[in-house]
């Protein structure tokens, strides 16, 4: 990017751009708390300033990361932008968050088609002219007073600009940045709820500092604007919005999509008579979609019919305003929090320190319970275990909704009971959240999984048929012996588990195991040298054995 101080270049700089992405998220680091105060529409939660300034951060560190491992490069713009680009759409969060990811991406698009002769001042109007008519188009009912009329007018100044052919590129920055501000100051005419509470949208203030921290780096010079906002006041502000009110959608569904971009119209279509406050972005077979509803099952159901959801977040409204305005001691240290499939279980977890939540076949938790243990936990960092693989999303839910809370969460996708013990034996909350995960992940990963269980219906499984009242043994999750003998099948899975090598052998005895789990000791101890066993009361039901090999 070239600026007044020289001569117009061809093409946008790396170097300019990684000086952007440090600004922005500098600049909404620093206007985060004042933009959350001025959050009260589409819902008065006090996070989007937050939201916005993750957004941003993803961003630059996805940016950062591709980088150091290409070299960084002046030729690595293009890839540079990409990954700017799809960090922007993975960390998305909010109504706010995920329209700023649009501009960003359809922003980028422009700019990295930009070709040698291309004057670089109309190319960046034109990228802005693009970003606005995406970021209306990726939401379901536009409204203007909002981070769409800001983004709008900030289009409309930078072709305003640029259509002079001998102006710069920083001229068309600088005015593109100053018809945003003016456009900000205008949202409460534009928006009766801006009007009510006496203040800005929060949304289109967040995108002034995004594109200030452009003209910041472009010019090398900090923007002399009046940045004075209306009507600062606490978080929230509780004004009865269409989405806080007894008719109003209860429920904030946001998630990532892996889906063919021919299935959005329908996802879509599908999504706006659910409730409101619906966006969807992205493109090229990811897609960040956020909306408002009573019914998260639907919404959710809604992306399973269009590709495959992940990184589901719930966020319950009234439940999230009570916690925001209630005065409570901020939570400190760190915690893991398990789910426990039988009372030795619980007993288990509970004597390594872990908050335990009971579960187990037929009564798995629900995203409230976890997120309850969570709050409960009072630590600041807290690490989930879920121990099941259909309590995985679950704990995922409650992870995404907790980050209104203040508190980071970080789920281990641990799978079975077992797999759970090996990571907390190596938790260590001394060492920095992101070390520990890794080692309890790790540690997870490496324990090789199986169990004993009893058929309790006739069914064909990948060992073969089954009835009623059959042993069945499975390792990894998957069937690997039909017998009628708990003992025998026992045998064969431990064979399975260690025929790979092994250290460590973990037996954990359900109701009425105990004596199996000794025999299948004795067995370890007999014909596997140098592998040592331990055993404990598990306590679960439907599994008479549990088994793990680290």
């Amino acid at each position: 990017m070239a600026d007044d101080r020289g001569d117009e270049i061809a093409t946008f700089d790396l170097s300019v751009l990684v000086r952007y992405a440090d600004l922005a998220v500098e600049g909404l680091g620093a206007a985060r708390e004042e933009i959350d105060a001025l959050n009260v529409y589409p819902v008065p939660d006090g996070d989007t300033g937050t939201n916005m300034y993750l957004t941003v951060e993803s961003a630059r560190d996805q940016m950062a990361e591709r980088l150091a491992g290409s070299g960084g490069e002046p030729g690595d713009l293009r890839l540079a932008l990409a990954s700017y680009s799809r960090g922007a759409l993975l960390g998305a969060r909010g109504n706010s968050g995920v329209i700023l990811s649009q501009l960003i991406g359809a922003l980028i698009r422009r700019i990295g088609q930009a070709g040698p002769d291309d004057r670089t001042a109309a190319v960046f109007a034109q990228a802005l002219r693009a970003a606005s008519d995406a970021a209306y188009a990726a939401v379901g009912e536009p409204v203007e007073g909002t981070i769409l009329s800001v983004a709008a007018a900030a289009a409309e100044g930078a072709e305003k600009a640029a259509a002079d052919p001998a102006v710069r590129l920083a001229t068309v920055i600088r005015a593109a940045a100053s018809a945003a501000a003016e456009a900000l100051s205008r949202t409460p005419e534009q928006l009766a709820i801006l009007r009510d509470a006496g203040v800005v949208d929060a949304g289109g203030r967040g995108l002034c500092v995004v594109l200030d921290a452009v003209e910041s780096a472009v010019t090398g010079k900090r923007p002399a604007r009046d940045t004075a906002t209306i009507g600062r006041r606490a978080i929230p502000v509780p004004l009865p919005t269409g989405d806080l009110t007894a008719d109003g959608p209860a429920y904030e569904v946001m998630y990532l999509l892996d889906a063919d971009d021919d299935a959005i119209p329908t996802l879509r279509r599908s999504l706006a008579p659910l409730g409101d406050s619906l966006v969807v972005v992205g493109g090229e077979g990811l897609w960040n979609v956020h909306v408002h509803v009573d019914d998260v099952g639907r919404a959710v159901e809604a992306g399973i019919e269009a590709g495959t959801p992940r990184r589901i977040q719930v966020t319950h409204f009234a439940e999230q305003l009570g916690r925001t305005r209630a005065s409570r001691s901020q939570p400190t240290g760190r915690a893991v929090v398990a789910v426990a499939a039988g009372p030795g279980l619980e007993e288990l977890f509970a004597e390594a320190g872990a908050t335990v939540i009971p579960g187990g076949p037929g009564r798995r938790p629900s995203t409230g319970e976890i997120l309850a243990a969570v709050e409960a936990s009072g630590a600041k960092e807290v690490i989930v275990l879920p121990n099941d693989p259909d309590s995985v999303a679950v704990a995922e839910a409650a992870a995404g909704a907790a980050s209104g809370l203040g508190i980071k969460v970080v789920v281990v996708p641990t799978r079975a009971q077992v797999q759970g013990i090996a990571a907390l034996a190596v938790h260590e909350p001394g060492r920095p959240i992101e070390a520990d995960v890794v080692a309890m992940t790790s540690a997870a990963r490496h324990a090789r999984h199986g169990a004993v269980t009893i058929a309790a219906k006739q069914a064909m499984t990948s060992a073969g048929a089954c009835s009623p009242g059959d042993v069945l043994g499975a390792v990894e999750g998957d069937f690997v012996r039909v017998g009628d003998d708990l003992f025998e099948v026992t045998t064969h899975v431990l064979d399975l588990l260690l025929s790979g090598g092994g250290e460590l052998v973990t037996m954990v005895a359900g109701y009425g195991g105990t004596e199996l789990a000794e025999l299948g000791a004795s067995y370890v101890v007999q014909h596997f040298q140098g592998v040592d066993v331990v055993v404990y009361e598990g306590g679960q039901e439907r599994y008479p054995l549990l088994l793990a090999v680290e």
